[in-house]
């Protein structure tokens, strides 16, 4: 297994439950790790399609969530990114989502979620 990482894509996103939150996007920071079938060596001339780009992580992040979409909760925008990577390859196996609001925090505090789906 090969796991990728992208890590603080700062992205806004129509999200939350107050009225303070739904008519604009809010910042989030959104890491993402993905857990991949890989061959059993990646030899000096192994090809990038053994493994997988990089930049599909980040637009499952970020091009790939629907403009104008409101997500009511953040798990929904986690699940939308997880769901978005299972489609795109399917030699992906697990895939974790940490989303930080970064509107709330008052004192640089972490606030936010970590979900992680299990290819069924």
């Amino acid at each position: 297994m090969l796991e990728l990482e992208v890590h603080d894509l700062e992205v806004p996103v129509l999200t939350g439950i107050y009225s303070e939150e739904t008519h604009l996007p809010q910042p989030l920071r959104i890491s993402l790790s993905v857990l991949l079938d890989a061959p059993a060596r990646f030899a000096p001339d192994t090809p990038l399609s053994a493994s997988k780009n990089y930049m599909h992580l980040k637009h499952a992040a970020t091009d790939a969530l629907p403009p104008g979409v409101h997500f009511t909760l953040v798990e929904a925008v986690a699940d939308h990114i997880a769901e978005t990577l299972f489609l795109q390859d399917e030699r992906v196996r697990r895939v974790k989502v940490k989303i930080v609001k970064l509107a709330i925090a008052e004192q640089g505090e972490s606030i936010g979620i970590t979900l992680v789906r299990h290819r069924r």
